[in-house]
């Protein structure tokens, strides 16, 4: 019996958004990387997002492994996006005291329980 060897492609689509996530899923790279770092097994990691498959977890953490420093790079810009979008959302909408204020809401239209 032959072994026939090929390359496989890496499983991971980039949006328009500039996102990158599984192939043919809304996960995206830094939610299996954050699992895997939290000390996840592949096994647990498709248990928890039940549309990767197994042999993609395999292989996004193969090419994490080999591209570490470049995945990390790009999950800190990612973080530091997602701190940028909150604060600029925080500017339109305080959510100091959000929860009397929607409590107050509530009892005044008498939805309370």
């Amino acid at each position: 019996m032959s072994l026939t060897v090929e390359p496989q492609p890496i499983p991971l689509t980039t949006t328009p958004e500039g996102v990158v996530r599984i192939s043919g899923t809304r996960v995206p790279l830094e939610t299996v990387v954050r699992a895997f770092h939290l000390g996840a097994t592949p096994e647990e990691i498709v248990q928890d997002f039940s549309t990767v498959t197994l042999p993609q977890v395999y292989a996004v953490l193969a090419y994490y492994l080999a591209h570490r420093p470049e995945v990390d790079a790009y999950i800190a810009e990612r973080a530091a996006a997602s701190v940028d979008a909150r604060v600029k959302n925080e500017t339109f909408f305080d959510p100091t005291g959000i929860r009397a204020r929607l409590l107050t809401r509530q009892t005044a239209r008498g939805d309370a329980a």
